[in-house]
């Protein structure tokens, strides 16, 4: 038996969600059954799962040592029941989903297992698409990412020869990816082309524009234009030219339209009015533009995958179109 005391942070949370974090690999099913054998009490006690805890509660889990042990990344599908996932495109070699602002893509440095690989490998397992008892089996693995507060569609590889020819194609920029931003101000020029440097600053977890290179600096090069404009507001397209952490965030500031709800690289006042806390930043198109080879993945040369049901955009602008 294992006993927790709720503490003021822990306070005012349900029960099912406390549970969640406190015994990891607990399934939702087992939870509720060991709710009804009063298996897990709440002051000794048989409690409904939807239970909000009170600082001073003490939780009590009669429950095997195994349920405790925290999943590692590579495991943490096998405790997702219903995968929460929007596919754009799934054929036997890949799967683009759409990302939701919020999700993590992999376990960040808060532990959150609740990841976008996560639900991939949770999908493709209860679809008899993936076999993980198979010790040949390969797992399915992203070939990109995107920050956590940034919705869009990610790269997943179903197959080692896939996940091999991506990493490549990315690397030599054979990918066009294209993202829509709000930003606060007109841009001037209304489209064009940001080109500086940039360096990443590991403590401070942002980066730094440089006009000339600096040490530790790598250059940033983001093509922009103006869709629409609304009041305060602009709505533009980004084609990223190099990959860089922040770029488009730290780009756009740089010529005074930060991103809309982008308190690390914009300011409070800004957004203050539009209640937005995280950057209205979405990587909504990807086009396979292939220059060499692809061997197994050529059918994709050429073709181009959108997402066009953008909150934001139809929050901000809803007479634009895609």
């Amino acid at each position: 038996m294992r006993e927790y005391y709720i503490t003021k942070n822990d306070s005012g949370q349900r029960l099912n969600k406390f549970l969640e974090k406190a015994v990891p690999l607990l399934p939702g099913g087992m939870m509720h059954k060991y709710l009804r054998l009063k298996r897990i009490k709440v002051n000794g006690k048989r409690t409904e799962s939807a239970y909000r805890l009170c600082e001073g509660d003490k939780v009590q889990l009669y429950l095997n040592d195994e349920y405790f042990d925290a999943p590692r990344e590579e495991e943490a599908f096998r405790r997702i029941q219903t995968p929460q996932l929007r596919i754009v495109y799934e054929d036997e070699n890949i799967l683009l989903a759409d990302k939701a602002p919020g999700m993590v893509v992999h376990t960040d440095e808060h532990g959150d297992a609740n990841t976008l690989i996560a639900h991939i490998q949770a999908y493709l397992y209860q679809s008899g698409a993936w076999d993980p008892d198979d010790a040949a089996s390969f797992a399915p693995a992203l070939c990109n990412r995107i920050d956590r507060n940034t919705g869009g569609i990610v790269i997943a590889a179903k197959t080692a020869e896939a996940l091999r020819i991506l990493n490549d194609k990315i690397k030599d920029r054979e990918l066009e990816k294209r993202y829509l931003c709000i930003v606060h101000g007109r841009p001037r020029p209304p489209e064009g082309l940001i080109e500086n440097y940039l360096r990443r600053d590991e403590k401070r977890k942002q980066v730094t524009l440089h006009k000339t290179r600096v040490p530790g600096a790598k250059t940033a090069r983001t093509r922009y234009r103006t869709l629409a404009t609304q009041g305060k507001l602009s709505l533009v397209e980004c084609e990223l030219l190099t990959g860089r952490t922040h770029q488009i965030r730290a780009h756009m500031a740089s010529i005074g339209c930060p991103l809309l709800g982008d308190g690390k690289y914009g300011t409070n006042e800004l957004n203050r009015p539009y209640g937005e806390t995280g950057q209205a930043l979405y990587a909504y198109r990807l086009t396979f533009r292939f220059a060499q080879d692809a061997g197994a993945l050529g059918y994709l040369n050429g073709k181009t995958f959108t997402v066009r049901d953008i909150p934001f955009v139809i929050k901000y602008f809803p007479a634009f179109g895609l």
